[in-house]
């Protein structure tokens, strides 16, 4: 368990009362590197793997690091505050980890020339801010075959959680891979509008159930929806950033799981040794950033050897997920046999591909 250390009874005030309260690993003279987190790091999903990314840290450098974090930060203003907060008690690289994170990093960078900044999943970067973010679509499309394969009612659930590009690329990934593999498949998709609210999630599994999903893919942070499923009897899900194990071998079946601590180190030893820069860095598969959970033996063997060729195939190159032909939603042509979508129209995404039904949100 973590301890909560300040400097003093008036430090601790000032830091409770403007950061909500920071979780510390040490104060004393180090390297300070600080984490702002989306939801708690209990989720179980997104934000507990970022925090094992951050524990990473510590056992990799010891005593030459400190680190600090702030849980469920609102996006917007808030975030401003802690990120300011954070730069003001000496930490010299801060580590953002959600999309909505983007302008306040960008703004509480200005403030702030001598602090690195890493915004994780967002564009924009300035002398002094990177990006991360990891091609989760690649996973997706292992979900996707699988999925498409264990459906007996040919209807796939789908909780979004906003209608940015990282979450619709995932979407369309999971759907043109279960439309491979069984040409009657149907998505239907829920909006959340939240990263992270249990209950919002549990009422969205709940809702795909009632609408004859019997597999159900999440771009959402908790365990709501795994435990929705099992409720339901007879419905499969897949971990969404983490493992979720305590629901295999059924309704979890298999997962993506986000591996951020190798990027983590080579930052923070980046910082260290002065050579860091602002980059824009994008990994899956191939370099370990995305991963794949355990295939449990819910699935048929057969199943899992197709799904895990295609996982080996992603890796090494020879296949892209989005590879044509594809046509958008509207019947327009989007990519001719055997083209590969460029990253710049990934990193953009606001279109269904063919085939899928509704329309994004606004």
């Amino acid at each position: 368990m973590l301890r909560r250390t300040f400097l003093g009874t008036a430090a601790m005030a000032l830091a409770l009362a403007l950061t909500g309260g920071v979780h510390a690993a040490s104060h004393s003279d180090k390297v300070k590197v600080g984490f702002v987190y989306v939801g708690p790091v209990g989720d179980g999903g997104w934000t507990y793997e970022h925090d094992k990314g951050r524990q990473a840290v510590e056992a990799e450098f010891g005593d030459k690091v400190e680190t600090v974090f702030v849980e469920s930060v609102p996006e917007g203003p808030d975030a401003e505050r802690v990120m300011t907060q954070m730069a003001l008690d000496g930490a010299k690289l801060i580590f953002t980890t959600s999309f909505g994170y983007m302008d306040p990093t960008i703004n509480v960078a200005k403030k702030f020339p001598d602090v690195k900044f890493e915004h994780a999943t967002g564009y924009k970067t300035a002398p002094n801010v990177g990006t991360y973010s990891a091609r989760f679509y690649e996973g997706r499309a292992v979900q996707g075959t699988i999925a498409g394969r264990m459906t007996e009612s040919n209807i796939i659930g789908y909780i979004g959680s906003y209608p940015i590009p990282e979450v619709i690329r995932g979407i369309n990934s999971a759907y043109i891979h279960a439309k491979k593999v069984n040409p009657d498949v149907e998505f239907k998709i829920v909006w959340a509008f939240t990263w992270f609210d249990p209950a919002k999630e549990a009422d969205a599994a709940r809702t795909l159930i009632e609408q004859g999903a019997d597999v159900i893919l999440q771009h959402t942070d908790s365990t709501a929806p795994q435990a929705a499923a099992e409720a339901a009897g007879n419905v499969y899900t897949f971990g969404q950033a983490s493992d979720m194990a305590e629901f295999a071998p059924k309704p979890r079946i298999s997962s993506i799981i986000d591996n951020w601590a190798p990027y983590y180190i080579k930052q923070v030893k980046a910082v260290m040794d002065g050579t860091w820069k602002s980059e824009m860095t994008w990994d899956g598969i191939g370099p370990g950033m995305v991963g794949i959970g355990e295939i449990t033996d819910a699935v048929p063997a057969e199943v899992k050897a197709e799904a895990l060729a295609l996982k080996d195939s992603i890796a090494s190159g020879a296949y892209h997920p989005f590879t044509g032909p594809l046509k958008k939603q509207d019947g327009s042509d989007w990519l001719a046999e055997g083209e590969t979508a460029d990253d710049r129209t990934l990193a953009g995404m606001n279109f269904y591909v063919e085939g899928l039904t509704g329309d994004i949100p606004q």
